[in-house]
């Protein structure tokens, strides 16, 4: 079987525990100790967030790792070095290696893939690695580093099923990634930072927090990005960014803080925020005749929020959605969110993840449904100028897949 259908094979495993992870990367020399490493965990922004401290961490100087997660058409994204996917012939030949190791230790897909991120990284020698969390963080493969920087973002309602039932419940599997004497920042709030609180101080773990040991300020929003102000250890600093939604704003704070704790000068912060981008993350595309496509993950309650206050503030309506959803989600909730911003066409990407639309017009009146994301998309330009196309990232994915003349993926993790 080719590496990458191998890989993909393993999809759909999810066991908890870190032994498997630490054992597989014993077995290859343990790869994670030759840099450090900050770990970037939450329910909404880690990706951003992780993609800014190491465009701020590289403009600081340091050659350095980014392992995110999901891709949006290319499993490579997954793993880059200074902005540069891994290339496929490195990607394949490393599968190889790590394969045996990993069929006998029973790995699942994300392990592996941590895994080979983290040989790579030790591979090509860098300076610092910036690793997102996947699911949670206690047992996440992630997990199994050391960080010299732990984030938690924010603390939302997402894989509830597994990390809850309740925030706190979430926020202590999320404070799994702080480590005693090592800085963790976040943006949280309510309970959920009640509960972050209580682990920092259980583990000895300084928490600085948003509106508390430095704090954001002056938001302003243009069609063309944000700019803020940023208040630190008595100093202010303003900073532009070409992401859209002020909710960025709180994920940019973070790495710039991020990346002051990791001794980054101001300089190399100011030039990291303002060229970072996030494809799929409110990002826009011209379209036919003046028209324009917007595609953003939304994948939660609070991201729908998020896009929704975004499209307002940013003067991005009105629009038509194509929106699908995953089964396991709060489909009212996302509903609650979107519900009234202009037509709807619900339709699925390919995995057995996704929601039937059907089950979901009862929640958006008057929607009509299109199977297929890019008929959807011709159905709903049919309807507007602007089409947002929100409620999972493996929806935006396949869509720009479909864009470049791609077949869809299945999609589990």
């Amino acid at each position: 079987m080719e590496p990458l259908a191998w890989l993909y094979a393993r999809q759909g495993q999810v066991k908890p525990g870190l032994e498997r992870i630490r054992a597989l990367l014993a077995r290859l020399g343990n790869p994670q100790e030759a840099y450090p490493v900050a770990l970037i965990g939450g329910t909404n922004g880690k990706g951003t967030t992780a993609r800014a401290l190491a465009a701020v961490l590289g403009e600081a100087g340091l050659k350095v790792g980014l392992y995110t997660s999901p891709h949006l058409v290319d499993f490579r994204e997954r793993v880059a070095i200074q902005g540069r996917p891994i290339g496929q012939e490195t990607l394949c030949v490393l599968l190889e290696e790590i394969r045996p190791q990993a069929e006998a230790l029973g790995a699942s897909f994300f392990e592996v893939a941590t895994a080979l991120a983290l040989l790579h990284f030790a591979r090509e020698g860098v300076g610092f690695a910036v690793l997102e969390v996947g699911l949670g963080g206690r047992f996440d493969a992630t997990n199994a580093t050391e960080p010299q920087l732990s984030v938690v973002t924010n603390i939302g309602h997402d894989h509830l099923e597994v990390l809850g039932p309740t925030l706190r419940d979430v926020a202590r599997e999320k404070a799994g990634i702080f480590r005693k004497g090592v800085p963790a920042l976040t943006a949280a709030r309510g309970e959920g930072l009640e509960e972050l609180r209580a682990q920092a101080g259980r583990l000895g773990a300084p928490l600085w927090v948003l509106g508390e040991a430095f704090a954001l300020a002056g938001l302003e929003m243009g069609p063309s990005g944000l700019a803020f102000r940023l208040r630190l250890g008595g100093e202010e600093r303003v900073f532009h960014t070409r992401l859209l939604g002020p909710h960025q704003a709180e994920n940019l704070v973070l790495a710039a803080v991020g990346g002051r704790l990791l001794r980054a000068p101001w300089e190399a912060v100011e030039r990291a925020l303002l060229r970072v981008e996030h494809p799929g993350r409110l990002e826009r595309l011209p379209w036919l005749r003046g028209k324009e496509l917007l595609l953003d993950g939304a994948h939660n309650p609070e991201g729908a929020w998020a896009l929704r206050e975004a499209l307002h503030r940013h003067g991005l309506l009105p629009a038509a959605l194509v929106l699908a959803f995953s089964r396991e989600k709060d489909h009212a909730a996302m509903a609650e969110a979107l519900r009234g911003l202009g037509p709807v066409v619900l339709t699925r990407y390919a995995s057995p993840r996704s929601q039937d639309p059907r089950a979901l017009l009862p929640l958006f009146p008057g929607a009509s449904v299109e199977e297929e994301p890019l008929k959807a998309l011709e159905r709903a330009f049919t309807l507007a100028d602007r089409v947002v196309v929100a409620g999972s990232l493996y929806l935006v994915g396949e869509v720009k897949r479909g864009l470049l003349g791609l077949p869809p993926e299945e999609r589990w993790q």
